[in-house]
């Protein structure tokens, strides 16, 4: 079933002018930057919103949004689809432009209003609410949060589904009810009022902001020392993160809090959420952050078709933003064994990176019958993910991946087994955008079915 998400904020029309930075200015020590060319794409509260709807939400955005050109633009740049409700604004769009050259932001420029004020939410909002699974508050500073009816909406809600509230230090409190607060360290430290640095330090703050603030978890993001939970009685939670390499990390909290908000009207519990989204925001992160946003084409989970993308998804942008090769290939892996090890560590040699597209639980029971898949797909495709060779997992309903194919649209599909006989059933697919197919041979004497013959003959 697709969650569906209602993503309230205020959302920014970014604006990235990027050209080459060779020389200074002869009238003053700044750069010159020629040949700049703009590309827009959403920021804010919008950009949670699309990287939800990525995570294969069925989203509703509801944000101020005035009538001016950028307010157009805005609207074009957001996924298809993702239903936007204006709401009340006063003054125009906010744009917020950076300048860069090589990757590094020289100079950023920031106009437009703020919210307008409403006493009781707009019709289309309050019809909206009833269906939602799970509420993002995408908070940036700019007085929506502040709004008492603001407020009494979102702890409504939060009496029937998740609510998540990633803060500003302009906004205001998180609603009474809230599920999960999302502070970074340097927001932490302004709300207790004082300087945090070591771990241990960030749970004692951590406990003593959500005790003030009542929500029921609160997590701190970290940066590249990924995040901190603590909710109940139990000692803090930290969540590492594997270093990645990435220097802007412009939208990385978007990302965080759009990934664990859909994870939550999954029905994750709030530490598997939480794990998760440390995952997808190093993801993001590695890919480029919030600059390369849009730089593939919507994945699986976007479209619509029953895919379900884990992490690493956002490594297809920078490979491919590189000319590099992206390598796929599929299976069932119910019992990972080393033949599929072998397989996938020789896909991986093939190209820059590896997606392995993954049968869901009822696309195995069709495949191989009522008694399989002996592994859920989410603890498949996480065994998967572990594996140094795999930079991505998707998982798809069909008996085939044609509609996962079609989506991520990789240079070469890894078959394994023998099919030397005749074409791949697959090929009609990559043919249609110039995809090639080799078969890697099993490692011999290696498969599912003779591993779950051995268990029962010992049983």
């Amino acid at each position: 079933m697709t969650p569906r998400v209602l993503v309230l904020g205020e959302a920014l029309l970014d604006v990235d002018v990027a050209g080459r930075a060779s020389r200074l200015s002869p009238d003053a020590p700044v750069a010159v930057v020629d040949d700049p060319v703009e590309r827009p794409r959403p920021g804010g509260a919008a950009l949670a919103a699309a990287l939800a709807a990525s995570d294969g939400a069925d989203v509703v955005l509801a944000t101020p949004l005035g009538d001016d050109a950028d307010a157009d633009t805005l609207r074009s740049v957001v996924p298809s689809g993702v239903e936007v409700i204006a709401l009340p604004a006063e003054g125009g769009t906010p744009v917020k432009r950076r300048v860069l050259a090589a990757g590094q932001v020289l100079v950023r420029l920031d106009t437009g209003g703020t919210s307008g004020t409403w006493e009781t939410p707009p019709a289309d909002l309050d019809a909206a609410v009833r269906d939602v699974d799970a509420v993002l508050v995408a908070d940036y500073g700019r007085g929506l949060t502040s709004i008492p009816a603001f407020q009494h909406l979102v702890t409504r809600l939060a009496e029937r589904v998740p609510v998540v509230w990633d803060p500003h230090p302009r906004g205001a409190a998180p609603a009474a009810g809230t599920w999960l607060f999302l502070p970074n360290q340097s927001e932490l430290s302004a709300l207790d009022g004082t300087d945090v640095h070591a771990v241990g330090e960030v749970g004692d703050a951590a406990r003593r902001v959500r005790e003030r603030l009542a929500p029921r978890a609160l997590a701190v993001t970290l940066g590249d020392r990924g995040a901190l939970l603590v909710q109940g009685d139990a000692p803090p939670a930290v969540f590492g993160v594997e270093p990645v390499n990435g220097h802007d990390t412009c939208g990385a909290g978007d990302r965080f809090a759009a990934a664990a908000t859909v994870r939550l009207a999954r029905g994750d519990v709030m530490s598997e959420a939480v794990e998760h989204a440390v995952r997808s925001a190093a993801s993001f992160v590695a890919a480029g952050g919030a600059a390369a946003y849009g730089e593939v084409g919507t994945s699986a989970a976007a479209t619509g078709s029953g895919n379900d993308a884990t992490d690493g998804l956002d490594v297809l942008a920078r490979v491919r933003a590189a000319g590099g090769v992206v390598v796929a290939t599929g299976g069932c892996f119910d019992l990972l064994h080393a033949g599929h090890v072998a397989t996938l560590e020789a896909a991986r040699r093939l190209g820059d990176c590896l997606v392995v597209l993954l049968n869901s639980d009822a696309s195995v029971r069709g495949l191989k019958g009522p008694g399989r898949p002996l592994v859920p797909a989410r603890d498949r495709a996480r065994v998967l993910a572990s594996l140094a060779c795999v930079d991505a997992v998707v998982v798809f309903d069909e008996d085939r991946p044609d509609a996962a194919l079609r989506d991520l649209r990789p240079h070469l599909w890894v078959k394994g087994g023998d099919y030397a006989g005749g074409p791949l059933p697959e090929q009609q697919v990559l043919d249609s955008w110039g995809g090639r197919s080799v078969v890697l041979p099993y490692l011999s004497g290696r498969s599912t079915t003779r591993l779950v013959a051995a268990a029962n003959g010992h049983a």
